[in-house]
C-alpha cells in the first residue's frame, strides 16, 4: 500500500485535474477508494489492538491479576464494540467490503508493537511494556486517520471535478453504461 499512498498523497496527485479526461478522473476516483478502504481496515485492526491493551491495562488497574486474563476474555465483545461510530459526519460505505490485506510500513509498524506485548497471551506484558504500547498504538491510530482524512480530501476533489462535468453536460451518466458494458 506504500506505493498507492505516496502516489495519491504526492503534491502534485492533482496536478491538471480539470484538463484530464472523465476516465482518468474514474480512475483516480477508484485509486483512492481502494487506498483509503485499506486504511480504513488498517485503522480498526489499530483500534481493535488499542482496545485490547486498554482493556489490560483498566482490568490490571482496577484491581485484576495480571496472570487471569479470563476477565478480560470476558469483556472483549463490549471493548471491541464500543467503537460503533466515531465522531464527524462520516463516510458512505464502500463500494465493496472486500480488501486486499494492508502491507506496507503502517502494517509492519503495528505488527512490532503488538508482537512487543504479545497480545495472544497480555499477561506475560508487564505494566510499562503494556502502557509503551498503548501510546505507540494510539499514536498510529491517529498518524492513519490523519492520512485517510488526506486520501478523503484528494477524493473529494477528484469528485467534485467528476460533478462539475455532470452538471455542465461534458460528461454523461449514459457514458457509465456503456464503461460497465464493455
Amino acid at each position: 500500500m506504500d506505493h498507492e499512498l505516496n502516489r495519491i498523497l504526492s503534491d502534485n496527485y492533482l496536478d491538471g485535474l480539470t484538463d484530464r479526461s472523465v476516465p482518468a478522473l474514474r480512475s483516480l476516483r477508484s485509486e483512492c477508494q481502494e487506498v483509503e478502504t485499506k486504511l480504513s481496515y488498517l485503522r480498526r485492526l489499530v483500534q481493535g489492538r488499542h482496545d485490547i491493551v486498554a482493556g489490560e491495562m483498566e482490568r490490571r488497574s482496577g484491581g485484576g491479576d495480571p496472570d487471569d486474563v479470563h476477565g478480560l476474555v470476558e469483556r472483549l465483545p463490549e471493548i471491541l464494540s464500543d467503537r460503533v461510530r466515531g465522531p464527524g459526519p462520516g463516510r458512505g460505505l464502500p463500494s465493496t467490503i472486500e480488501t486486499e490485506e494492508p502491507t506496507g510500513a503502517l502494517v509492519d509498524r503495528l505488527d512490532a508493537i503488538v508482537d512487543a506485548v504479545a497480545l495472544d497471551a497480555p499477561s506475560s506484558a508487564p505494566d510499562a511494556s503494556l502502557a509503551e504500547a498503548e501510546g505507540q498504538l494510539a499514536a498510529l491510530e491517529a498518524e492513519v486517520s490523519s492520512l485517510r482524512r488526506s486520501v478523503f480530501d484528494r477524493l473529494d476533489a477528484v469528485e467534485t471535478e467528476l460533478t462539475g462535468r455532470y452538471r455542465d453536460g461534458s460528461a454523461r451518466v449514459d457514458d457509465l453504461l456503456v464503461d460497465r458494458v464493455d
